[in-house]
């Protein structure tokens, strides 16, 4: 009887464990590097014992981390650059010059120029003005300045600029025109061609040429007009006609006229120890002011000849008008 030996492996046999062993380690990923967690820059720093080769390492892991960490640092020092250097100085300089021109000590006020005016008192402009003494005109804004100039009543309009280095604050005001002044009592307002008051003095303070004299002498007149206040549209009218006449207007050898305002008879126009011109009352339903210019001829008419001789004039209308003489010693 013989036996056959073993050496051929019969079909669907089980590879031998060494084989299978081997081919395992054919089909295994990679092992993962100590320092994957770490960032690029800092790669090849860490490794196993066996990779590094003892304390040293080997050339090539040694000069891969020294060539990562110069990468580093230049990243590092390239933050700071300098045009960045230069920029972060110049904001410096800037916040410092800021500093120093609007603080408390620069360009601190160093005086007020302010105008002569007529009808402003200077401590009323600096009043309005508000300006703390040094205070810093650096950037004042200039504005609001001139709004409470002219809220003031006798100023029309108002400039105020800065001069530097001078540090100093320039006024300049534009009054308004005064053409008339309506007396009552002892005091006069004064007022524009508007009929707004914006000044009151005593009835024997001087008045600039050109501005006519009203001589109110009505009951209701008294304590009615104020600063801030308006001459009624009708009266400012016949006042401006009335007190822009001369003497010579009506062919008066007089030196003066005077106008005034009663109860009893109206506007009246005389001479101050001569004649008396009624002129009346006026209202625009029932005697518009433009009939005026013809009792002014009207009047004219009746003095030719006879001033002296005139005591009392009644003009009616424009071409209706009596006189009463004046009475002669026996």
């Amino acid at each position: 009887m013989r036996f056959r030996s073993g050496s051929r492996r019969s079909a669907g046999a089980r590879p031998m464990k060494g084989a299978e062993a081997a081919s395992t380690r054919r089909l295994a990923s990679p092992a993962r590097p100590a320092d994957a967690a770490l960032g690029r820059a800092m790669r090849g720093l860490v490794g196993s014992s066996s990779e590094r080769g003892g304390r040293g390492g080997t050339p090539s892991s040694v000069g891969r981390a020294r060539g990562a960490g110069e990468r580093g640092l230049r990243r590092t020092r390239r933050i700071v650059t300098p045009a960045r250097a230069g920029g972060l100085l110049g904001m410096l300089a800037a916040g410092f010059l800021l500093t120093l021109v609007t603080g408390p000590t620069a360009f601190g006020l160093s005086r007020t120029d302010l105008p002569e005016l007529a009808w402003t008192e200077s401590s009323a402009i600096v009043a309005a003005l508000d300006l703390p003494d040094g205070g810093n005109v650096f950037g004042l804004d200039t504005a609001p300045l001139e709004t409470a100039l002219e809220a003031l009543p006798g100023v029309a309009s108002a400039d105020v600029t800065v001069a530097l280095p001078d540090a100093a604050v320039l006024v300049a005001v534009e009054e308004r025109a005064a053409i008339l002044a309506w007396e009552v009592g002892n005091r006069r307002y004064i007022a524009d061609a508007s009929g707004t008051i914006f000044a009151e003095i005593d009835d024997g303070a001087a008045l600039p040429d050109g501005v006519a004299v009203v001589h109110d002498q009505r009951r209701s007149s008294v304590g009615a007009f104020a600063i801030g206040g308006h001459i009624p549209a009708v009266d400012l009218d016949v006042a401006t006609r009335l007190g822009s006449l001369g003497p010579g207007d009506v062919g008066s050898s007089a030196s003066a006229l005077r106008v005034a305002v009663t109860d009893s008879d109206g506007y009246v126009v005389g001479t101050p120890r001569g004649w008396d011109a009624v002129f009346g009352f006026y209202s625009p339903a029932t005697r518009p002011t433009d009939m005026i210019p013809g009792q002014v001829r009207l009047l004219r008419s009746l003095l030719a000849g006879r001033e002296p001789e005139v005591r009392r004039i009644i003009l009616a209308s424009e071409t209706s008008g009596t006189y009463v003489p004046r009475s002669t010693p026996r």
